[in-house]
């Protein structure tokens, strides 16, 4: 929108973008730059870096660059519209003051008004805990062994039995019956009256990397359909990207450098207690590239700790397979017969834990175990291609092929002519599904043009001048024209529109190379000029000459001889 560039300037001139990644990445001086390791893939180096002067980052090993506002997206899982308000939020920007786009204004106004609602029933129902109307949760509570201390750590609450608790609270301060409909909060019926979604419950509020309530589960405590009910698709959540406990668990997962991750909310808040704050949950749900890849990013290895039962079999082994196609290391913890986390550690505390720990199994070795041992030849193969096929890079392939091959009773040299058979290894990626992992986009330039490109980037006050003398003209793809007017039509410190992944990664590597003098600017500059220059006069000349051909053709001699004329003119300027 033709407000954008205006609104990125004013947030990326408040937002301090060491300060921004300082908060997910440990970062250290070198030089004139930060660095630390890349919470977008699997390392132990520090090959992400972290430019303060320049306000970009950049990750040798993934190739993730861009902004503090492509960061905060990235990190956290944002589309950039709702990334750009929710750090502008953070930093102190008034949207208002720098936008006008009416449908930008009412998306925000709607998500607004959603995360108001959760904040409000979040207190409603912490409150009603401790009231008459939570005696019954606070029973179950205690009975289950949640410590106070987790109780307010994770903001449990409760909702109220009646059909209108929320709908009385959330009406008295203004927010309409259909406004709550759309938030989740309230359920619409058919006779088209409204209650309370969740009734009778025990609340679990889930929030996003900022901390902010965007959704809730609820537990019956006793009889009930279902057992567990999670809050629908909302303006402000979307099922399958975020993780029960994350935020309460980042701050841990950044020393530990280890995730744990589990089912139930009861298992995350009961690790929690004993001791272990790197445990996080799936929601309720498979788990999905989304969240593996948020995950992977704050811990380099994730110990999947989920029921022995086959429903929870089946879980760990997608688990593991999506984790080791980000190229992340895991475990599988086994539990006894019968048991989950949360009955183990009261029951067997730390040390019983510690032993299941110990016994863990390689992520790999289980995916093949289980493969191996549940699936018939047919749906082995499929499985071997598809997991070999989803990784996104050539070396964990190389590395998983005779591992996969191996254990699962395959011929290597087979194995590796299906797969680099023509269209099988897009194939076997397509069949992953969206959830298979991407590789970083390029652009697909000459070397001409990215010469040329590269220089507008590093010397970006010098793009007006290029765009007077017709560079895109010159230019050899749509690609690299379309890249140059972002850049002629932006600023020296922010090109204008918003730039894509492939751009981005251009621009940043650019960037990262030395910085190009006044003096040698200029001198560039007017080769490039010089080139130009010929290449319009080059473009004329054959013009010319295939208009020559063409008046010889149809016998219009004094055409041609005139034509003949203007070229010897144009050659006899070119010898000057």
């Amino acid at each position: 929108m033709k407000n954008d560039s205006g609104v990125v300037a004013a947030v990326k001139a408040r937002a301090n973008i060491a300060e921004i990644v300082g908060r997910y990445v440990n970062l250290r001086p070198v030089g004139s730059r930060l660095v630390g390791p890349c919470p977008f893939h699997q390392e132990t180096k520090g090959s992400f870096n972290v430019h303060p002067d320049k306000g970009f980052f950049h990750c040798f090993g993934c190739q993730a660059s861009g902004d503090v506002i492509d960061f905060y997206c990235r990190i956290n899982g944002l589309e950039f519209r709702e990334g750009l308000e929710r750090l502008a939020s953070e930093v102190g920007v008034d949207l208002g003051r720098v936008r006008s786009d009416p449908r930008a204004a009412a998306k925000k106004q709607a998500r607004d008004a959603c995360l108001a609602m959760h904040e409000l029933a979040d207190r409603y129902f912490r409150h009603l805990l401790g009231q008459g109307e939570g005696r019954v949760a606070r029973e179950y509570l205690e009975k289950r062994g949640v410590s106070p201390e987790m109780i307010e750590r994770f903001a449990l609450g409760v909702s109220p039995e009646g059909w209108q608790g929320l709908q009385t609270v959330l009406r008295s301060r203004g927010f309409d019956d259909d406004v709550a409909v759309t938030a989740g909060l309230l359920t619409l019926g058919k006779n088209g009256r409204t209650w309370d979604r969740f009734r009778g419950r025990l609340m679990f509020p889930i929030r996003d990397g900022g901390g902010r309530v965007i959704a809730f589960g609820g537990r019956t405590m006793g009889d009930g359909d279902p057992k567990y009910l999670n809050s629908a698709e909302t303006p402000i959540y979307t099922k399958g990207q975020n993780l029960y406990g994350l935020f309460e668990a980042r701050p841990v997962m950044a020393k530990t450098r280890r995730a744990l991750l589990t089912e139930g909310y009861l298992d995350v808040i009961t690790l929690h207690q004993y001791g272990y704050g790197e445990a996080c949950g799936v929601l309720g749900t498979a788990m999905t590239h989304e969240q593996a890849r948020r995950l992977a990013g704050f811990a380099p290895r994730v110990d999947l700790v989920f029921d022995g039962d086959p429903p929870g079999r089946k879980a760990a082994l997608r688990s593991a397979q999506m984790l080791l196609t980000l190229g992340g290391a895991c475990r599988v913890v086994p539990l006894p017969d019968g048991e989950d986390v949360d009955s183990l550690l009261h029951a067997a505390g730390r040390e019983g834990f510690e032993a299941c720990l110990a016994r863990a199994e390689d992520g790999l070795g289980f995916c093949l175990r289980m493969v191996r041992d549940a699936f018939s030849p047919k749906e082995i193969i499929t499985w071997a291609m598809e997991f070999l096929g989803g990784l996104a890079d050539d070396g964990l392939r190389a590395v998983f092929l005779p591992r996969v091959a191996s254990g699962l009773g395959l011929a290597e040299v087979e194995l590796r002519r299906m797969l680099s058979a023509p269209g099988k290894r897009l194939q076997s990626a397509r069949a992953v599904g969206k959830d298979a992992p991407q590789r970083p986009q390029t652009l697909e330039l000459s070397s001409r043009d990215a010469q040329l490109l590269s220089f507008a980037v590093r010397r970006p006050d010098y793009a007006p001048s290029l765009a007077e003398q017709g560079l895109a003209g010159m230019l050899d793809s749509d690609a690299a024209r379309d890249f140059f007017a972002k850049l002629a039509g932006g600023t020296p410190d922010e090109p204008a529109p918003r730039l894509s992944e492939a751009e981005t990664a251009f621009w940043t590597k650019a960037q990262l190379e030395p910085a190009l003098a006044d003096e040698e600017a200029a001198s560039f500059f007017e080769e490039i000029c010089i080139f130009l220059h010929e290449a319009r006069e080059n473009d004329r000349r054959r013009a010319i000459m295939e208009a020559i051909r063409r008046a010889q053709q149809q016998g219009a001699s004094d055409e041609a001889l005139r034509l003949l004329g203007e070229l010897q003119a144009l050659s006899g300027r070119g010898d000057e």
